[in-house]
């Protein structure tokens, strides 16, 4: 039997899930407090060995492990991509990186295209768009929520809005036609379980080729001297 163990740190929400042998999941959570950019190095490695414990399914059952790797916070992704590397060592698992933005979208399992929108902070978005099945129909980009919101109005159909940036610019987004669920639906949140699936259908790489995907740079730098 072979396994698939995923999670993602993007996002303020750390997340980890199983997929079973049955195609079912396992997943866990943890939910920060408002304004926090997360607890990751705290959580993380917690939540994976509660799936898999909860799941029933020792580590020498797992194989692959799928790994969330942006675009997202600066931070979180450092630690999920660090994690992963380190485990994929220790346990001899092969590892996938899976976009969390595309991940967000095949949550929405919708049959308009879905626009996935991470609150990048800074008055900006990360976003990309996916038809119904989930091919690229905008890339992966760091925009101005006005930006975003020009280009999703000259979209064919109604585009459905999820993640936590479609419900911090709601409004604006809404004005340009796209359809944004109310911010206390589960869509909005990033689920482990669609990167697992993700990941067992991808190619793995090698442990060392698996890098963050930042899209700009990072909130805080080291100062320069002269």
């Amino acid at each position: 039997m072979s396994l698939v163990v995923g999670f993602d740190t993007a996002t303020p929400v750390t997340t980890a899930g199983v997929l079973l042998a049955d195609g079912s999941a396992v997943e866990a959570h943890d939910e920060p407090p408002a304004e926090s950019r997360g607890r990751h190095a705290s959580r993380l490695l917690g939540l994976v060995e509660r799936v898999l414990r909860e799941g029933e399914v020792a580590w020498d059952e797992v194989s692959r492990l799928a790994v969330g790797v942006g675009p997202g916070g600066f931070t979180g992704l450092r630690i999920g991509i660090s994690t992963a590397r380190a485990l994929a060592q220790a346990r001899g698992l092969e590892v996938v990186p899976v976009s969390s933005l595309e991940a967000l979208a095949a949550g929405a399992a919708s049959s308009q295209p879905v626009a996935a929108v991470i609150d990048a902070r800074r008055g900006e978005v990360f976003a990309a768009v996916f038809e119904p099945d989930g091919s690229p129909l905008l890339g992966p980009a760091a925009l101005a929520p006005s930006a975003l919101a020009e280009r999703l109005a000259a979209l064919p159909g109604t585009p459905l809005a999820v993640g936590d940036g479609a419900v911090r610019f709601a409004e604006e987004l809404a004005k340009a036609g796209a359809v944004v669920p109310p911010a206390e639906t589960p869509v909005h949140r990033l689920s482990a379980v669609q990167v697992c699936r993700l990941g067992e259908v991808r190619e793995p790489v090698d442990r060392d080729a698996l890098l963050p995907t930042y899209l700009r740079e990072p909130d805080a730098k080291p100062s320069v001297t002269t």
